[in-house]
């Protein structure tokens, strides 16, 4: 298989989510529209291909790409929107930046977005058996893996849990944690209650952890 022309979005249906946040025990419901997301998260190939870079700490072509920023994946975002002919998602002064939500660009999911689509229909902690669906601390053997190794979800969008974390848009808490960034999905060193479609992680917005990769949606305008 190869990961880079197969990489393309799989078009996700609009819905409903509800997101929870453990510490604060909040809940809150996000209505959601159509939008597409990558079928898998962008490799280290393809971040080579659109960036010229191979940041990763682990080294493979189909391994996601890590120890990336969530200003790098904001930028590769803009940059791929630029060599497809889009108009990019997001306006970058300094250290400021603005989502400009009526462009077609590929962007970060937030977080909603990302849960709806873990999720693909389901309402349990996982879209399937752990073991079948992803890499984690039980059975990846202590390194991160090809993505596409495990089974799908309903949408057809791989590793949605384990193998990488995955940056996403949001602000984790803006009063306790200022700027920080979220985090979902689990990785390939953290054990099984860490893969979980509700599970929020944050991490600071220049931090590049060496188990943070992501992936990209597109939105649908109407």
């Amino acid at each position: 298989m190869d990961v880079d022309t197969e990489n393309g979005m799989v078009a996700i249906p609009a819905g409903r989510v509800t997101l929870s946040d453990r510490r604060t025990e909040r809940s809150w419901s996000v209505e959601l529209g159509p939008y597409s997301m990558s079928r898998f998260p962008v490799t280290q190939s393809q971040y080579e291909q659109v960036t010229g870079q191979r940041p990763s700490s682990a080294h493979g072509d189909r391994l996601p790409v890590e120890t990336v920023s969530w200003w790098d994946a904001v930028r590769f975002c803009n940059a791929l929107s630029r060599t497809e002919g889009l108009s990019p998602a997001y306006r970058l002064d300094a250290d400021a930046i603005e989502w400009l939500t009526s462009t077609d660009g590929y962007r970060l999911p937030t977080e909603a977005e990302w849960e709806h689509a873990c999720r693909a229909g389901t309402t349990g902690p996982r879209y399937g058996d752990l073991d079948e669906i992803a890499w984690y601390r039980g059975n990846s053997d202590g390194h991160m893996h090809d993505v596409g190794g495990k089974r799908p979800n309903a949408f057809g969008l791989y590793d949605m849990l384990g193998n990488a974390w995955d940056w996403c848009w949001d602000i984790y808490d803006a009063e306790v944690y200022g700027d920080y960034r979220v985090l979902r999905g689990g990785g390939w060193f953290d054990e099984h209650w860490s893969c979980r479609a509700s599970v929020r992680r944050r991490s600071h917005p220049s931090f590049q952890p060496d188990d943070v990769g992501f992936r990209v949606v597109r939105s649908v305008l109407t």
